[in-house]
């Protein structure tokens, strides 16, 4: 399914502002071809930056037929975390907002994705995981995961989050690093995706417990604009606060290609 460019087409499920997919794109080799998103504010955020992408506003009718005009070769998305985090009531992904994932598991189902990348909060490895391995494992596809801190990519808050890429069985290849040369090469045998070497960043977390004016600072923006609604900046600071490192997923996206690289070279 990968475009006239040989670029491979992203679906975004609980797409939010667009990082994964933003990411998915720095690295050349990704084009977004669909998003899902519910809040009207940050749908119309896609609608600015992605302006030819087709949109649909919920999950639980999503895909809409035909079905087949849906079908693409990654389906990602962050469902909502708000009963996982540590910072809810711990309802577990079973809970009215993290349920979600039912549908993002329906969605999977049906259009059969070459790959699945999903984020989420790294309290889904208490609360949750095993449902979205066994639904995964149920459709067919094989899993694997790290928790990711964001501080490793450059940004300058920790924000760890659990990344998790799946994809149907038998299809199980990695990336090592050869550290007699200094390159990660592609090694079908490993067990493991995420042992590929990570980026080290800048080493600069900053402080965990700031103030919201120091938090957009960090952010490059500014926490209150005369004459602009209080509620616009609070639904721009909810978006930023909810979305993706887009390097985060960048650096996924590049070790995507290289196996899709490895895969080609070995047929």
């Amino acid at each position: 399914m990968s475009n006239a460019l040989g670029k491979l087409t992203v679906g975004s499920l609980f797409a939010g502002i667009g990082g994964i997919e933003l990411g998915l794109e720095w690295t050349g080799g990704f084009e977004t071809v669909w998003q899902v998103e519910i809040d009207d504010y940050a749908r119309r955020v896609l609608e600015k930056h992605w302006p030819n992408v087709r949109r649909w506003d919920d999950v639980r009718t999503f895909p809409p037929e035909p079905v087949d005009e849906w079908r693409c070769d990654l389906v990602c998305g962050g469902f909502p975390c708000q009963d996982i985090s540590d910072a809810g009531k711990g309802a577990g992904i079973d809970g009215s907002r993290s349920g979600l994932w039912s549908e993002f598991a329906r969605v999977v189902r049906t259009l059969r994705p070459r790959y699945v990348l999903v984020e989420n909060v790294a309290a889904l490895l208490r609360r949750g995981v095993g449902r979205v391995l066994g639904d995964l494992a149920q459709s067919g596809y094989d899993a694997e995961w790290s928790v990711l801190p964001a501080a490793s990519y450059g940004a300058y808050h920790r924000r760890e989050r659990l990344f998790l890429l799946a994809y149907p069985y038998q299809e199980r290849w990695i990336l090592t690093y050869d550290k007699a040369n200094g390159n990660e090469v592609a090694d079908w045998k490993a067990d493991n995706f995420w042992q590929s070497k990570r980026q080290t960043g800048n080493g600069k977390v900053g402080r965990l417990r700031m103030d919201l004016v120091e938090r957009c600072a960090q952010l490059g923006i500014c926490p209150v604009v005369y004459g602009v609604p209080s509620r616009l900046d609070e639904q721009r600071i909810e978006c930023l606060g909810n979305a993706v490192v887009p390097q985060v997923a960048q650096w996924i996206g590049q070790r995507i290609l290289e196996a899709e690289k490895a895969s080609r070279a070995a047929t």
